[in-house]
């Protein structure tokens, strides 16, 4: 009976100090970012908000795409989000300083919108956490892909991320719907909502929020 207890006890004692080591994993930005990996073309797989109206809001895009490209040097990046609402197209922009492994976003409001990359296993993926401070403070965490959607072992992962900042499930994107082309014009194709920060939807999915 001893040896029974001992054993539960140490089955237990390896689940309690494994739990966090996969955290602390999970969780840690990446040391250096590499620019150049990032640029190009990513479409949003999954996203969670500890904001009810943001993940109200994301729920409502049919399909979101992320552009990185380079401006000067490996510190100073364009970031162009496209959102998509049924045949309805919004085109977003703003400019992008990298420090260390933390990227500040230029949001021109009284908003404070940083980031950075973190672990993932998958190797056309990219994982954000996304932090915005205003009159309070928003918390978000996406997967990106290039592809469309991801397999199941990358989503629980995903998942498993999820779970160690205490965030909702995730909303998933439909792979079906169709993304917005990249488009050089300055002027959106469509502004369906306000970008205000004292309007509701300003705090929908990530950078309003997104």
């Amino acid at each position: 009976m001893f040896a029974v207890c001992a054993v539960a006890f140490m089955c237990l004692m390896s689940v309690s100090h494994s739990a966090p080591m996969a955290c602390e994993k999970l969780v840690q930005p990446l040391n250096r970012l590499e620019p150049h990996k990032f640029q190009g073309k990513w479409a949003l797989i999954a996203d969670s908000l500890n904001n009810t109206a943001s993940m109200e809001a994301l729920r409502r895009r049919d399909s979101i795409t992320l552009y990185f490209s380079n401006s000067s040097g490996d510190s100073t990046f364009s970031f162009t989000q496209i959102n998509r609402f049924g045949d309805l197209c919004q085109y977003l922009r703003y400019n992008v300083s990298v420090q260390h492994n933390t990227f500040n976003f230029d949001v021109q409001d009284h908003s404070y919108l940083t980031g950075s990359f973190l672990y993932t296993s998958c190797p056309d993926c990219v994982v954000m956490q996304w932090s915005l401070k205003s009159r309070s403070r928003t918390t978000s965490l996406l997967l990106l892909s290039r592809r469309r959607e991801v397999g199941q072992k990358e989503m629980e992962e995903f998942r498993e991320q999820l779970r160690c900042y205490q965030l909702p499930t995730p909303v998933v994107m439909d792979p079906t719907k169709d993304l917005c082309p990249e488009q050089s014009d300055r002027r959106p194709t469509a502004e369906p909502e306000s970008n205000s920060p004292n309007s509701p939807s300003f705090h929908n999915w990530n950078i309003q929020i997104l």
